[in-house]
């Protein structure tokens, strides 16, 4: 037996029978009491130890009853994360015992922290922390082990339902809470960029609207400023033609401020018999006829003896026309072939198929800017002088050379072919509208005499008539 000793080998019963039988032996050296006296204690003399056995044994640690620790303390240290925390504590176990934690039905729980410690005996104390999640466990119990005696010791506690952590109604709420805070922040959030965003394009808007007013506004400004220079520049012309109106032959519309609208209409009895005249004698047409004369005149009813008077007459052709346009004498012949010419006492413009023509000594070809679908005819009685202008566009057709009337002068018209001649009311007023300052001519050129530099074709100093008039606006 004392050469198991030291192994630690020996079954626990054989150490509890060998610590007995060292107490007898000690206490045979103190007293020194019989052998029969061991006897009776259970010592066989075969199993008596030597005295350093002995001494050895004394060493050995001081165990409790039964060769085990203390029974397994168990307690409930509250919730923990979603469970139930329980601790299991032992002492005074050797060697280091084994713990286990099962439920009732004695199914093992696997998880679980254990903590041993050793004293200066050399006796082991372990605590071993459980944490049950499973509320309907009801108990639990913690065993001790000893490995080597096979021995346990074993101690339950029941863990009440309300131990459990509780779903509180409060946190649902505050979740919910929560979500709806968070929603609620994300909305604002989003409410509050696209308010941004609408007050930064509304911001934009309304500066590209203030830049569009101020480029309005400064376009207006340049528009009246170029309109004030225009009428400045138009006065100052107007002012320089009305000092000289008589040499000008340009601007028919400031031309017939200085002349009186002549009221003219048709005299049927002057008619030729291939001419229709309309009821109220203010228009002629041609109609087909077999007659061999070129010529078919109607005179004005009225006559002019005196002073200055223009009127207007709306031409309306088509392709094959002849017409002729001007005034003439009293006493000129007026049937059979004649010559419409200054010398036999005609002064008129004259169209010929699709050539413009003025009658002087010869006939002159006329260039004109643009068709005449109006023609003006100013008669300066006093001063001798008969002028034509296109009153679509203000242009100057021609000017015959200043002569000396007497007499009674007529408004002429002659017309063949597809054209129609209307006499326009005197209070009608010309279509012509002015053209810009750069194309009109300078008025030192504009007022020299009127038959000075004529050449054929030409109304004012050479330049095709019409050309050299456009009027201002």
């Amino acid at each position: 037996m004392c050469s198991l000793l030291g192994s630690l080998a020996l079954k626990f019963l054989e150490l509890l029978n060998l610590r007995h039988c060292m107490k007898s032996q000690l206490s045979q050296l103190g007293r020194r009491r019989s052998s029969s006296e061991d006897m009776e204690h259970g010592c066989r003399p075969s199993l008596l130890c030597s005295l350093p056995s002995l001494l050895l044994l004394a060493q050995l640690p001081t165990w409790g009853s039964a060769g085990l620790g203390s029974a397994p303390q168990v307690h409930i240290e509250g919730p923990e994360q979603d469970g139930v925390r329980v601790v299991c504590k032992a002492s005074s176990w050797f060697p280091k015992p084994q713990v286990q934690w099962t439920d009732l039905s004695g199914k093992k729980f696997l998880e679980f922290s254990e903590a041993h410690a050793q004293d200066a005996a050399g006796l082991f104390s372990v605590e071993v922390a459980l944490v049950v999640r499973d509320s309907s466990a009801g108990s639990v119990s913690c065993s001790v082990l000893n490995p080597i005696l096979g021995q346990e010791k074993v101690m339950a506690v029941s863990i009440p339902e309300p131990f459990f952590p509780q779903a509180s109604p409060w946190k649902a709420a505050f979740s919910v809470s929560l979500t709806v805070l968070g929603l609620l922040l994300l909305g604002a959030g989003c409410f509050t960029r696209r308010e941004r965003s609408a007050k930064l394009q509304e911001r934009q808007k309304w500066e590209k609207l203030c830049r569009a007013k101020e480029e309005d506004q400064r376009a207006k400004e340049e528009a009246l400023k170029a309109r004030d220079e225009l009428q400045e520049e138009l006065d100052r012309r107007k002012t320089a033609y009305l000092a000289a109106w008589r040499k000008a032959q340009l601007y028919a519309d400031w031309r017939k401020e200085r002349f009186q609208a002549w009221p003219v209409t048709l005299d049927p009895v002057s008619a030729h018999s291939g001419l229709a005249l309309s009821p109220d004698k203010m228009s002629v047409t041609w109609k087909y006829t077999t007659g061999k004369d070129i010529l078919c005149p109607v005179w004005g009813l009225e006559g002019i003896t005196s002073g200055r008077c223009y009127w207007e007459v709306e031409i309306r052709s088509g392709v094959y026309n002849w017409w002729s346009l001007g005034v003439c004498r009293e006493n000129v012949t007026r049937t059979g072939r004649y010559l419409e010419s200054p010398d036999m006492g005609f002064w008129v413009v004259k169209r010929i198929i699709n050539n413009y023509y003025a009658r002087t000594k010869s006939r002159q070809a006329l260039s004109l800017r643009q068709e005449p679908r109006r023609v003006g005819i100013f008669l300066d009685y006093s001063e001798g002088d008969v002028s034509f202008y296109n009153m679509t566009d203000g242009s100057h057709i021609f000017s015959f050379s200043p002569t000396s009337f007497s007499g009674t002068l007529f408004p002429y018209f002659s017309l063949r072919g597809d054209v129609t001649l209307s006499i326009c009311p005197t209070e009608g007023r010309s279509e012509g509208l002015p053209v810009p300052l750069s194309k009109s001519p300078s008025l030192e050129e504009a007022v020299r005499p009127p038959g000075e530099g004529l050449s054929s074709g030409s109304g004012v100093d050479g330049a095709p008539p019409g050309a050299e008039s456009p009027l201002l606006p």
